[in-house]
């Protein structure tokens, strides 16, 4: 078949650098020729990514040992859809403000789709879309934003070492700790063979 070499993880997660239109969030936003990134790429961002069985995610052993050995005690859920979510509108508009949090945010899709855009190390915005039984980590500290795509519709499972804390901080707060050691551990490096302005 020639496709085992393929990541399994490229059917659920795709991510891409976004244009610069302000139509419509819930577009795909490619940039025109399509620019896509690499799963790779997201992880050197601190990104990481997995592919997990979305139907039976309640005896789903892979899901329990990454639970384990990340400390991930708390879960719940969150569907996110005009039905279901009060204020909806609002809060549409407040997920895709840019934030960071200073705890690490882990959603895992169980159904439907969305989008998470994340900064490269020179302030592009690289969109990252997570489709049933795609599952990202944002490292604490990483500015990044959430809509929904075309579909309207997501139920992501929410995990979190301890209590959850789910404070948004809107951009600016580069003071931050957790900023900081994002910056010195992911973006100083990144790329190498430029210098990064950590300022920006």
């Amino acid at each position: 078949m020639g496709v085992s070499d393929k990541d399994p993880r490229e059917e659920v997660l795709q991510a891409w650098y976004m244009d610069d239109s302000d139509e419509d969030q819930r577009l795909p936003h490619h940039k025109n020729p399509k620019e896509f990134v690499s799963l790779d790429k997201l992880a050197e961002l601190g990104v990481l990514s997995w592919r997990l069985d979305a139907d039976n995610y309640e005896t789903d052993e892979e899901l329990k040992k990454i639970r384990e050995d990340r400390g991930y005690s708390y879960m719940d859920f969150c569907e996110v859809c005009p039905e279901k979510l009060p204020n909806y509108e609002e809060k549409i508009k407040n997920f895709f403000e840019e934030h960071l949090h200073t705890d690490e945010e882990i959603r895992y899709a169980v159904a439907g789709s969305g989008y998470f855009d994340v900064r490269d190390g020179n302030e592009k915005w690289i969109r990252i879309w997570v489709k049933k039984g795609g599952m990202i980590v944002l490292p604490a500290g990483c500015y990044h934003r959430f809509t929904l795509d075309s579909d309207n519709y997501i139920k992501a499972m929410r995990l979190f070492v301890g209590d959850p804390v789910w404070t948004p901080y809107n951009r600016p707060h580069d003071h931050l700790p957790a900023r900081k050691e994002y910056v010195q551990g992911f973006l100083q490096k990144e790329g190498g063979d430029r210098p990064i302005n950590a300022a920006a």
